[in-house]
């Protein structure tokens, strides 16, 4: 973003998903055991031998806020591309979770995840938090960003599936996705105002 545009309107938001954690997601397991796989999961760091792209790092660079969510993976993600800058961290930004539905038989891990999803977004979230309830969050943290982004640039290192979470939330608010790298391992989006002046851009 240019000088001009950093005094006509906010900073840009970029929203990158962590690194490859340190998980199987080959394993087969049943539905109980899956859910105790993510809950190992929610605990693990990251992969050993990783680092972090180079065009993440140089958006780091430029960043004024930083911002990650508060489980492990992300924060070793912070850690890797932000090279010793402070970043806060909050539970708002966390990823949605993924109750599994009760279904027989053993799966591997990451067939659990799409089979949980799919059922996640359809309502049976088992007492876990529902998709109304993250979509509202999702919310809480779009406005977050938002306001951080009046005093320039802000970077967040959270999840996949919260990450597109937010983008819904940031188009209603009048930002647009103007670089788009994608949902794999250490991935991001860049956001911009679409309309700088608009009372819109405050959340």
């Amino acid at each position: 973003m240019s000088e001009t545009n950093r005094q006509n309107g906010p900073g840009y938001i970029t929203i990158a998903r962590h690194g490859e954690p340190d998980a199987n997601r080959a394993e087969r397991v049943d539905w109980r055991g899956y859910e105790r796989w993510w809950a190992d999961y929610d605990l693990a760091g990251l992969k050993p031998g990783q680092a972090a792209p180079e065009s993440l790092i140089r958006e780091v660079e430029g960043a004024r806020v930083l911002y990650a969510s508060t489980l492990r993976r992300a924060i070793e993600t912070a850690e890797a591309a932000c090279r010793g800058r402070e970043f806060d961290t909050s539970s708002v930004f966390v990823e949605a979770p993924l109750p599994p539905p009760r279904f027989p038989g053993r799966l591997p891990a990451r067939n659990w995840g799409v089979l949980a999803r799919c059922s996640w977004w359809l309502g049976f979230a088992r007492g876990k938090e529902s998709r109304s309830q993250a979509e509202r969050r999702a919310e809480q943290a779009a406005d977050i960003l938002i306001e951080a982004a009046q005093s320039g640039p802000v970077v967040l290192f959270a999840h996949g599936w919260f990450n597109r979470m937010l983008r819904p939330a940031l188009k209603r608010r009048g930002w647009r996705c103007v670089r788009d790298g994608g949902d794999y391992y250490w991935s991001w989006r860049r956001y911009e105002v679409k309309n700088p002046g608009s009372d819109a851009t405050r959340g």
